[in-house]
Parts: structure tokens; C-alpha cells; sequence
């Protein structure tokens, strides 16, 4: 096997692992944030359900690009970007109602101690997937990986949304943390969504930049 094929099997493999990463994580936090009320913590696992629908774009990118690395974006990934992006955009308006009225009738969440330890789980998770990713991507010369490496990193931001406004309530109790940091996660959401769009229309490997 040669070595620039090895490679592109890790790319790909990434890429499963940040699918089967997101599915598990999305069940576990949209259950957790139902049952503990925080928005924020469910908006998370919402979040990680999209997601899951943007790493089969992404492995399917990987598979095309193992086979001819100077193709374009086919009709599969541009259709599964439509797709990310519209979820994107209807989970932002979810999110900015339902935060809205939990600030306005000053709702607080049961706990938000899962929402600080699954925040601290996603971190390190995601973090050694941009690591892994740049790795393989500056190996291979991939503009494509490296794009996704990237787009990789604004997961590690969500879940240090996550985790300051779930900390924040945890040891002080702040009231309309929670509602706040679901905003938090509607703009890094709605940024995404946007990009989504973006590529689907264009060639271009990246927008997040």
C-alpha cells in the first residue's frame, strides 16, 4: 500500500469518526438538555444531529478526491450542503425563540453540570480531530481536508460556548446565562449555515476562514 493511499484511508476514517463522534454526542446531549431544561445543552445536540449529515458530505468528499484529487464538488456533496445549510438556518430560528422567551420569562435549567462535561469531552474530542486533519491534509496537500479541518475548529468553539454559559450557571447560578449561550450557538450555527450555502454555489473548498 502506498503511502499517499494510507493516508486518504485516515482522511476517510477521520471523517467516519467525526460521524459516529456526533451521533452519539447529539442523542446523549438533546436528551440530557431535555430532561436538565437547559436550552443550551439541547441546541448542542441539535446541533451535533446536522452535523452528522455534513461528515457524509465530508466522506463522500474524501472518497472523491482519493480517486481523482483534482476533481470538483459533484451533485452529492453540493446537495448534502443544501441540506446542512437549511438545517443550519432552521435550527438558528429555533434557537433565537426559544432563548428569547426563556430570557424573557427568566427560565432556569434544572443543572447544567452535563453541559460542562460534555462541553469539556467535545473540546478535547474535536481538538485532537483539527490536529489529526491538518496532519493528514499538509501530507497529502489537500486544500479540501484542510478546509474541513478548519470547519472542524468551529465545533471547538460551540463547545466553549457550552461550556463558559453552563460553567457560569453550575457555579454562580447567572440568570439568562443559559438563553445567552444559546445565542451563542445560534451565530456560530447561522455562520455555518451560511457557509454551507456558500459552497454549495462555488467551487471554493472553504469560507470559514
Amino acid at each position: 500500500m502506498t503511502t499517499r493511499k494510507k493516508q486518504y484511508q485516515i482522511a476517510f476514517a477521520l471523517a467516519l469518526i467525526t460521524i459516529l463522534y456526533n451521533i452519539v454526542e447529539g442523542f446523549i446531549s438533546a436528551y440530557l438538555g431535555f430532561e436538565d431544561e437547559s436550552l443550551a445543552l439541547f441546541g448542542f445536540g441539535a446541533d451535533s444531529f446536522i452535523e452528522v449529515i455534513s461528515g457524509i458530505g465530508i466522506a463522500h468528499m474524501v472518497l472523491r478526491i482519493t480517486k481523482n484529487p483534482e476533481s470538483k464538488r459533484d451533485r452529492f456533496e453540493r446537495t448534502a450542503l443544501r441540506i446542512t445549510g437549511f438545517a443550519f438556518f432552521t435550527l438558528v430560528a429555533g434557537l433565537v425563540i426559544t432563548s428569547a422567551y426563556t430570557i424573557w420569562t427568566g427560565h432556569r435549567p434544572q443543572t447544567t453540570f452535563w453541559g460542562v462535561v460534555i462541553a469539556l469531552i467535545s473540546i478535547l474530542t474535536m481538538w485532537f480531530l483539527v490536529i489529526a486533519k491538518r496532519r493528514v491534509g499538509h501530507q497529502l496537500d489537500s486544500a479540501p481536508i484542510l478546509a474541513d479541518a478548519n470547519c472542524t475548529l468551529v465545533c471547538v468553539y460551540m463547545s466553549i460556548i457550552l461550556l463558559i454559559s453552563s460553567a457560569l450557571y453550575e457555579l454562580f447560578g447567572m440568570m439568562y446565562i443559559d438563553g445567552l449561550g444559546t445565542l451563542g450557538l445560534a451565530y456560530f450555527a447561522f455562520t455555518e449555515g451560511r457557509e454551507c450555502f456558500e459552497k454549495a454555489n462555488s467551487d471554493k473548498v472553504c469560507c470559514c476562514d
